[in-house]
């Protein structure tokens, strides 16, 4: 049974899965039509900019909740160990486990992305960067905190590529958990 798309905003989320699943290159309007169960009228009134609008909208919602679960949780002058704990776990949550492919690394890697470059771009600096504070509160130096929070995101958005060519779920969670146990014991990089 299509889903009951009433407004905009219901339309994010099979839109989302669309392009993860197809890319910007795969995501044909009759994809993206089912999914949402919107036909071509609906879909240009909801996005009159087509798709370029929808993966622009899909990917501000994919912001605002890194925003709010995992770039602010590890700013805030709340326990840097705790934050990044915390992140850990909203990673594993957004990503189930493994089984969801990360849009962003989606993009990046195909055709898509110098059309959106900036946001792509933006969604893995603010990941660093966030994770990167985390660590200095926690006593990382400079440059070692960057290297580590870039290492770490290398390393989970790897293990979604991994768990997911390989169609095995735990490969992601054995990843977490060994980036988790890294980030607690702040060994020189």
């Amino acid at each position: 049974m299509p889903r009951v798309v009433a407004e905009r905003a219901d339309s994010l989320a099979p839109l989302a899965e669309v392009f993860r699943r197809y890319g910007y290159e795969g995501a044909s309007l009759a994809l993206i039509g089912k999914a949402t169960g919107l036909g071509k009228g609906s879909l240009y009134h909801f996005f009159p900019g087509g798709k370029d609008e929808m993966l622009s909208a899909v990917l501000a919602e994919i912001e605002v909740w890194f925003e709010r679960h995992i770039f602010a949780p590890l700013e805030s002058e709340a326990a840097a160990g705790q934050a990044s704990e915390a992140m850990f776990d909203a990673v594993s949550d957004y990503f189930r486990s493994g089984r969801r492919v990360c849009l962003m690394g989606t993009l990046a890697l195909g055709e898509g992305r110098d059309r959106f470059a900036l946001a792509i771009a933006r969604y893995f600096a603010r990941w660093i960067e966030a994770l990167a504070n985390a660590l200095r509160r926690e006593g990382s130096g400079e440059e070692e905190a960057l290297l580590l929070a870039e290492e770490t995101v290398a390393g989970i958005q790897g293990a979604i590529v991994l768990a997911r060519a390989l169609d095995q779920p735990a490969v992601f969670e054995r990843a977490l958990a060994q980036w988790r146990e890294r980030l607690r014991r702040p060994d020189p990089v």
